[in-house]
């Protein structure tokens, strides 16, 4: 007589045989054909990633890699886009050397470099200084959160248009200001050569210091509690946590803020010229507004395109050494 427990489990193989012996035998799944498989009439899966990708990549050819092409090949010419028929002389390298030789660009370059500088190390300053006060998660933290950024949404067009305004020696808030607290009656921030830089500062860190504590606070939030806990136990002060954890964790991200502000920076255009359009005189004429008085006023379009392509090649090799710099940090 057979186990109760053996004959129990007899019972479903059975059933299951007797199953598959009706259906028939089991047929093997057909194999996929070596080549692309069709989706829908006519169409392999190359076909359809090409139908979507397409237009991107006839956009991008389009709208960037042909005009930077173009650009490379009149910096080599005389041509001038106010007479687009006339002859196209060849010059070579004359348009580079006039370029790197005359001294108004170097004064427009110096004048960038002081804007950038100025602008970038207050704006990773007081960026730095909000993103730590808003990292301790206070009851109205987003409120204010959101109000802080509320510069960095506007249009660089209306940013200028608002300060011009504010500025204004006659009727501006600006001056009533300075005059509430013992300052001069009437104080010309855009017309005086030596007050018209540090106005478009001014201007450049009010819009743009939120973009930076944005990023510094996404750093900040990125910093595992841990740490924080093991230097309490080990009684750390204030300013060792800060020294030796907040500010090594956030270094990439204050290197990347550096990284998009300083080539926004360099090729800021929209708000100084609609503040004070390169002046009084030229103390205010930055590389980019240069660029457009020879491209657009002076009709100079060879020369313009070479002086274009040294801003990209200068913005490309000072990205990339602080892209080399940040892949150093992250690797320590």
């Amino acid at each position: 007589m057979k186990p109760r427990a053996f004959t129990q489990w007899r019972q479903p193989q059975a059933a299951a045989a007797a199953s598959a012996s009706s259906v028939g035998p089991l047929r093997e799944p057909a194999a996929a054909p070596a080549g692309l498989q069709r989706i829908g009439p006519g169409l392999s899966d190359r076909a359809l990633a090409w139908l979507f990708v397409g237009p991107t990549v006839a956009l991008l050819l389009a709208f960037n890699i042909f005009p930077l092409l173009w650009t490379v090949y009149l910096s080599f010419t005389n041509f001038r886009a106010n007479r687009p028929n006339a002859p196209i002389e060849w010059l070579g390298i004359d348009n580079y050397q006039r370029v790197l030789n005359s001294e108004a660009i170097w004064e427009n370059m110096r004048t960038t470099a002081h804007f950038l500088c100025w602008s970038i190390a207050l704006q990773l300053l007081l960026g730095f200084a909000l993103a730590l006060l808003l990292n301790r998660r206070f009851r109205t933290h987003s409120f204010w959160s959101t109000a802080i950024l509320l510069p960095m949404m506007l249009a660089p067009a209306v940013v200028g248009t608002f300060w011009k305004y504010f500025f204004e020696p006659q009727y501006g808030i600006f001056n009533y200001i300075v005059g509430f607290f013992g300052g001069p009656d009437k104080l010309t921030m855009l017309g005086d050569v030596h007050l018209s830089p540090w106005a478009i500062v001014l201007v450049d860190t009010w819009m743009w210091t939120p973009y930076v504590m944005l990023l510094l606070l996404a750093g900040l939030r990125s910093i595992p509690p841990y740490l924080y806990e093991a230097a309490e136990i080990d009684r750390a002060s204030e300013w060792t946590k800060f020294w030796r954890i907040t500010l090594p964790m956030v270094m990439p991200f204050i290197i990347l803020a550096l990284l998009f502000r300083s080539i926004e920076n360099f090729k800021m255009f929209d708000l100084v010229d609609q503040l004070t359009n390169g002046g009084p005189g030229s103390v205010t004429e930055l590389a980019s507004i240069h660029l457009k008085r020879e491209a657009f006023e002076k009709w100079r379009t060879g020369y313009s395109s070479a002086f274009a392509i040294i801003l990209f090649v200068a913005i490309y090799g000072m990205s990339l050494v602080t892209v080399r710099f940040l892949d150093k940090v992250k690797q320590r």
